[in-house]
């Protein structure tokens, strides 16, 4: 382990989604509905703070008008997610006396409206995202990705394969789910790193049976299982927790939020 520079860590609620657990776990759930959390994560550094995804805008849930443009077609069976006010990630950052403004990077696992909807409160920052994502995002390599959510001016810092971001945070190369994604693993300066699996594994069952998401780009399930090996291997390797993502009961069991783990 490399002596980390992560001084605290904060999980985030942005808002929940109520859909078909097949959009988790590919191949499995058929008619049993899950409550799925939609995440942020704050990582502070001796160096500044980073934000690994920001969910989603809050204006196409919460507009009647954009909600219909965005959600009220065929791709989203099981409609909108849900957000309040509260959950903007804006104020979830004033609850810990911050503004966006104070965070420095935003790392984005992958494009999906969930998970990089928010860039619009972000757009001062460096938003590191893999090349091979960008790139199907921009493409439309499928109907998650909203062309308006990432199509300002941003900072981007296109990356490829694993690297270090910071002493303590490293980004790890995880793609099946999306063309380019990303996982993270931080060093925390007590207790065992964590490694953040993002939507290479939505749920522990992704993670314990190793079962692909629901959706995997071109249909690479190989590609997607093999990202769960690699992560839970890297795990094991680093005594890492691995986190799953969109696991309600799995997020219910961390520190509530303003909490920190350090």
């Amino acid at each position: 382990m490399s002596l980390t520079l992560v001084r605290r860590f904060w999980p985030i609620l942005t808002g929940t989604h109520r859909y078909e657990k097949t959009l988790s776990t590919r191949g499995r759930g058929q008619g049993v509905f899950i409550e799925a959390p939609i995440l942020a994560y704050l990582i502070e550094t001796r160096n500044g703070r980073i934000l690994y995804d920001v969910g989603c805008d809050y204006s196409k849930v919460n507009n009647p008008a954009l909600q219909r443009q965005y959600y009220g077609n065929e791709a989203f069976p099981f409609g909108p997610p849900q957000m309040t006010q509260e959950q903007r990630l804006p104020n979830r950052l004033s609850r810990l006396g911050l503004t966006p403004q104070d965070v420095d990077v935003v790392f984005i696992g992958h494009l999906h409206f969930d998970h990089g909807g928010g860039l619009c409160d972000m757009q001062h920052a460096e938003i590191h995202v893999h090349e091979h994502e960008l790139a199907a995002a921009r493409e439309q390599a499928d109907e998650a990705y909203f062309q308006d959510d990432f199509s300002g001016d941003y900072r981007w810092r296109v990356k490829a394969g694993d690297y270090v971001l910071e002493a303590g945070v490293s980004a790890i190369e995880s793609p099946g789910h999306t063309a380019g994604h990303m996982s993270m693993l931080i060093e925390l300066p007590k207790g065992p790193p964590i490694l953040l699996a993002g939507d290479a594994a939505d749920l522990r069952e992704n993670i314990d049976d190793e079962v692909a998401p629901g959706l995997c780009w071109h249909d690479r399930e190989d590609i997607a299982i093999a990202s769960i090996r690699k992560l839970k291997a890297i795990a094991k390797h680093t005594g890492a927790r691995l986190w799953p993502n969109h696991d309600l009961g799995f997020y219910q069991q961390c520190h509530p939020f303003p909490m920190h783990y350090e």
